[in-house]
């Protein structure tokens, strides 16, 4: 399916046992083994997108920030998982009444509900991930620049193919994933322009910004659809950009027994989604966890502020994965490539520039 920029589908609703039908819900508690002292009073809590907590990808990274931040800090995180968009304002209100400190909203999704509550409560602080268009003092944005660390994924992908044919498609046409087609596609330019080639890439093209989606973060049909239009046009490097989509499009692959590969995002795909590890050459890796526990860290020491957290190449909130199982499949020359052109990004002689960058 191939839409505009913008022209967001409804979100599909990924149907997760231990998801909670939210407000109806109570928030799931996350025990602190915490070896520190206790923070006097300090409650953090979170709130998922519709992907939930066992994502395989960003929500589930801040999941794991936060438990891990909570534990070392010797508190007790509080956490509720969101079934429907629906259930985003409500979980909010929620929480706000169980006196958490501070509210960690993971997605671009939550923008809305996030500075609705946030002006309704302006006592509590709030953190949300992949979103910086909350102007209050009370919201401290988490972004990433993942565009840097896609174009080395992009640059690895072309290195890679075989057929000289990648594809890319997303769950929503929204920045945070718009951003990972274009690192992705300019790292495929960034290869053809050094080594004389002329990779194609399939479903997303920069300048147009237009590409393939399947309206919603969901595994089903419309992943593994779109994942099929890729492979039938040839491409062998395929990266899925939308929490779970990846696996409907590792059943394609699996379906079409040829030697076609994926790359993960947001987390290493090949430890979170074992049963398909052989199919992953990297991910692009955003770091969400780091960046929450950070924030968490922050706020429970008082220093809780609105200047926003930017994951990079340079501060390694943003990179690539390994590639395992890859690591002897891949031209030998490839990782010093890649590492010459991470150091041009970072000091700035390489430029990757996309228009859904932090700003």
């Amino acid at each position: 399916m191939t839409i505009r920029r913008g022209a967001v589908a409804g979100l599909a609703t990924l149907g997760l046992t231990a998801l909670l039908a939210g407000c109806a819900a109570a928030p799931a508690q996350t025990a602190a083994t915490g070896a520190a002292p206790a923070v006097a009073n300090f409650l953090p809590c979170m709130v998922s997108d519709s992907g939930g907590f066992d994502d395989k990808s960003f929500n589930q990274s801040g999941f794991e920030g936060l438990n891990a931040a909570s534990a070392t800090l010797g508190v007790t995180a509080k956490t509720v998982q969101s079934a429907a968009v629906t259930d985003f304002a409500p979980n909010l209100t929620n929480l706000v009444a169980e006196k958490c400190n501070l509210i960690v909203t993971v997605g671009f999704l939550l923008a809305d509900a996030t500075k609705a509550s946030a002006t309704a409560d302006p006592k509590v602080n709030y953190t949300i991930v992949d979103d910086s268009s909350i102007a209050l003092p009370n919201v401290k944005p988490i972004v990433f620049d993942t565009a840097q660390a896609a174009f080395l994924a992009g640059y690895t992908a072309a290195s890679y193919s075989k057929t000289g044919i990648v594809g890319t498609f997303g769950g929503l046409a929204i920045p945070p994933v718009t951003i990972f087609m274009d690192g992705y596609a300019d790292g495929v330019a960034y290869f053809n322009q050094k080594m004389g080639k002329t990779v194609k890439v399939l479903g997303w093209d920069v300048a147009s910004q237009n590409g393939v989606f399947t309206g919603g973060f969901a595994a089903g049909v419309e992943a593994k659809t779109a994942a099929q239009g890729l492979i039938d046009q040839g491409a062998d490097v395929i990266m899925p950009v939308g929490g779970p989509i990846f696996l409907s499009a590792g059943e394609a692959i699996r379906d079409s027994k040829k030697p076609i590969v994926m790359i993960g995002v947001d987390a290493d795909a090949y430890l979170t989604a074992p049963a398909l590890k052989d199919l992953f050459l990297t991910s692009v890796l955003k770091q969400v966890g780091m960046g929450v526990g950070d924030v968490v860290t922050a706020a429970a020491a008082g220093t809780f502020s609105n200047t926003p957290y930017v994951g990079t190449l340079s501060n390694d909130g943003v990179g690539l994965a390994p590639f395992h199982d890859f690591a002897s499949k891949v031209d030998t020359g490839l990782q010093a490539e890649l590492d010459a052109i991470k150091a041009g990004i970072i000091d700035g002689s390489i430029k990757v520039a996309s228009i859904s960058s932090p700003k």
